[in-house]
């Protein structure tokens, strides 16, 4: 068992405040806490008195995740709403039956370099957004983090050793619930907690059958691809417990103040990289303090993609008929799954998750008067349900208002094979989409992978599919799938739809910026692809470089291969960084996403605040063609 600080008191917050969805009348926050907590919340808008509201058992609902750890999900109505654009000062006040504890006693890392209480304004419109995906705690990089969260905000499919010995050792620390586990060497989750972790070798988890073969090589593989990121299956997240320590650990501090890791045997090869790995986690542990002062000020709307589950989810039909028809990876995505509901899901759209959190409150509930132990059949009932479920895409209304996809679970399948790339979205969902856009003159939309990517890199894609590897390269891009890209290109050809819309993505791990406009049309839509990827992830510095200039020798203007691309009614103007080499059209760097809109609902201006310590404008270029 991993060595831990048994005897030394825990503190009530364990995780959070971090600030979901907000309104003049409505507050929504997340919170961790090693018991359920008796809250209460003071509100100081700047020139007024200050009120105080006490979050009462209809507001915050306690679920419990392990003995000593109960997750606070405050959806707080407010009586007289708060003013906009305007300054609010804000403390969170714990109560012990006798007295109370304000932000400054529980969580002083939260507090500015002042020791000012945290702040919130709420913008009369969405004039300014920043947005980012990928953050990969062991990537040897700086730590950039946002407002709109695109996908991978955890990487559950790719875990540093340390990490994962963190991750054993706070599930102990916090006693998060046990669950029995089926398809796997181990019977359940304790033994795979303990001296059965299986530490860089997750894929021997599976039986030694004839059957697993193909699991392993698509599921557990960490085959490094040659186009995108290198994945390393070998410290795959498992259980649920795992996946609610590892959401625990990259947004507080506090976490990891509660344990002490250490060293598991291991070969002399992993041994290595596990001291290579150690280095670039305490350095991400070091700049926790302030991402938690971040999410703390800035109200979060996240979606998830594939990492924040599984690499590769959902493909290909081939890929789904293969994880899903295994009871230990099935499970393995849907733990995943929970972890998103509780800690991500919930906090965009409360409504809209009403059943499925009620279901999975009620199993956790259960356990929590079961000793700790999670039914497992109650478990597969729920992932069952939440793998159907088709309610995690959402709308926030405003000015512009924000529309954000789910890419993930509404797949259109291949019809001329189940080992081609699937669609981002299925025809039901594109239409539901359309329908979003429809009598709005401006609308931001967010798509975790660009609606417009490279298209060099999508042919290169596309390439990997024809010889039948498309899980080599993440060949999962709009134009992948003929009728999707199809579909998506007439939304924006409609007649009906004439307005600005800015597409806000990162999934690519570099970042650009597209000005669109459709040939041939005066008074068509005008679109502009935004990418900024990853928060806490690069490319391949060479590689990128090299696909950066072949793409624009063999797609300029002139050259008669975008004819033969399915964007060709398109006219793609790229826009150039100005920190970048001369003709250089994406940017590699971890940071985050910066967008001004003005009144209309354009970019005004759009930039990459980048995590080394500067900022990249990416400046409108000369008219021509990606």
């Amino acid at each position: 068992m991993p060595p831990t600080m048994d005897d030394a008191p825990l503190p009530d917050v364990l995780a959070g405040p971090l600030l979901r969805r907000l309104a003049p009348e409505r507050l929504v926050l997340w919170l961790a806490a090693s018991r359920p907590l008796d809250l209460t919340l003071t509100l100081a808008p700047a020139g007024e008195t200050t009120r105080s509201v006490t979050i009462d058992d209809d507001h915050c609902q306690r679920v419990p995740v392990g003995r000593h750890a109960w997750l606070h999900l405050i959806d707080l109505p407010l009586q007289a709403p708060l003013p906009r654009d305007t300054l609010v000062t804000y403390d969170l006040r714990v109560s012990d039956g006798k007295t109370e504890h304000g932000i400054a006693e529980w969580g002083p890392h939260l507090l500015d370099t002042d020791g000012e209480l945290p702040t919130f304004v709420l913008a009369g419109r969405h004039h300014r957004l920043l947005h980012g995906s990928c953050r990969k705690p062991h990537h040897d990089g700086p730590d950039g983090l946002g407002l709109l969260m695109t996908g991978d905000q955890v990487y559950a499919d790719d875990v540093a050793g340390p990490m994962l010995v963190a991750i054993h050792a706070l599930i102990h620390r916090l006693g998060l619930f046990d669950e029995p586990l089926e398809g796997a060497v181990v019977v359940d989750s304790r033994a795979l907690h303990g001296e059965e972790a299986h530490y860089y070798a997750r894929e021997s988890l599976l039986p030694d059958v004839e059957s697993s073969e193909n699991l392993r090589e698509r599921f557990f593989g960490g085959a490094r691809k040659p186009v995108f990121t290198s994945a390393n299956a070998h410290n795959h997240l498992a259980t649920l417990a795992e996946m609610v320590a590892m959401y625990l650990l990259v947004w507080s501090p506090t976490a990891w103040e509660l344990i002490v890791p250490h060293a598991p045997t291991l070969s002399e090869e992993n041994a290595t990289l596990y001291l290579e790995q150690q280095g670039v986690i305490e350095h991400f542990v070091a700049g926790l303090p302030a991402c938690a002062r971040l999410l703390a000020r800035l109200p979060t709307l996240m979606i998830f993609d594939d990492h924040d589950i599984t690499d590769d989810w959902n493909l290909t039909a081939d890929w789904e008929h293969t994880a899903y028809g295994h009871p230990f990876s099935r499970r393995i995505i849907g733990n995943a799954l929970i972890g998103y509901l509780l800690c991500q899901g919930w906090g965009n759209a409360p409504e809209r998750l009403t059943q499925p959190l009620a279901e999975c409150a009620k199993m956790l509930e259960n356990a929590a008067t079961n000793d700790g132990w999670l039914n497992g059949e109650g478990l597969d009932a729920l992932i069952q349900k939440l793998l159907r479920f088709e309610g995690w895409d959402y709308q926030v209304p405003g000015e512009p208002p924000l529309v954000v996809l789910d890419t993930r679970t509404r797949r259109w399948r291949s019809e001329r094979s189940p080992k081609r790339p699937s669609g981002l979205m299925d025809w039901e969902a594109l239409s539901d989409f359309q329908q979003a856009l429809l009598g709005h003159p401006s609308v931001i939309i967010v798509s975790s992978a660009p609606m417009f990517g490279v298209k060099l890199i999508e042919v290169v894609q596309k390439l990997f599919t024809l010889i039948g590897k498309p899980l080599l390269v993440d060949a999962e891009n709009w134009m992948a799938h003929r009728g999707a890209a199809s579909v998506l290109l007439n939304i924006f050809r409609h007649s009906r739809t004439p307005g600005n819309y800015v597409v806000l993505s990162g999934d690519v791990h570099y970042s650009f910026a597209y000005d669109i406009r459709i040939r041939h049309r005066r008074q068509g839509p005008r679109l502009w692809q935004i990418t900024s990827s990853g928060i806490k992830n690069t490319f391949p510095d060479t590689l990128l470089d090299w696909f950066d200039r072949l793409n624009r020798w063999l797609y300029a203007p002139w050259s008669p291969l975008n004819w033969l691309t399915k964007r060709r009614r398109l006219e793609i103007t790229p826009r150039t960084p100005d920190r970048a080499k001369a003709g250089e059209r994406l940017w590699n760097g971890s940071g985050i996403g910066l967008v001004d809109f003005d009144l209309q609902g354009r970019p005004r201006d759009i930039r990459q605040l980048d995590a080394r310590g500067f900022d990249v404008c990416f400046t409108p270029a000369i008219q021509g063609d990606a």
